[in-house]
């Protein structure tokens, strides 16, 4: 993983104050605990509210993000994304800040993170982007499901 990914991983991590971000356990519990605590419901005053709300969506942004890139996770949706990479062709991509979303025939997405420009234009010039991206992309860099929800 590039430094990016890693930083923003660190970031959820320091967050949610766990040392394992690949422990689903662990990842729930301190969700279950932290929303316990911080329900934007447990409080009377505005501002409280406001501030609850805002800790809240981090914390949700966070733990769902990590939640998406755990290795049991990856692990339990294998067979459905190998379906997806070997059968399924890519209609659509898209490009940011090192993050590069695949759409698929099937109707799935996969965000795949640090991935250097060069990568993404050798993609945009490639003859058959979607062998292109079975080769290169898709058992190379992290990634997670964007459209279909996470079961923990």
């Amino acid at each position: 993983m590039n430094s990016t990914t890693m930083a923003r991983i660190a970031d959820y991590k320091k967050l949610m104050g766990i040392t394992n971000a690949g422990d689903l356990n662990e990842l729930k519990s301190v969700y279950r605990s932290f929303m316990k605590a911080n329900h934007p419901d447990k409080f009377q005053n505005d501002d409280e509210i406001a501030e609850a709300e805002e800790r809240s969506k981090k914390f949700i942004e966070a733990y769902h993000f990590l939640v998406s890139i755990a290795p049991d996770t990856r692990t339990k949706n294998l067979e459905s994304y190998t379906e997806t990479i070997t059968n399924a062709q890519v209609l659509n991509f898209e490009y940011k800040t090192g993050v590069l979303t695949l759409d698929f025939s099937d109707g799935r997405s996969f965000e795949y993170f640090d991935v250097p420009r060069d990568i993404y234009n050798k993609l945009i010039n490639a003859d058959s982007r979607t062998r292109f991206a079975r080769r290169r992309i898709c058992s190379t860099f992290v990634y997670r499901s964007v459209n279909q929800a996470v079961v923990v």
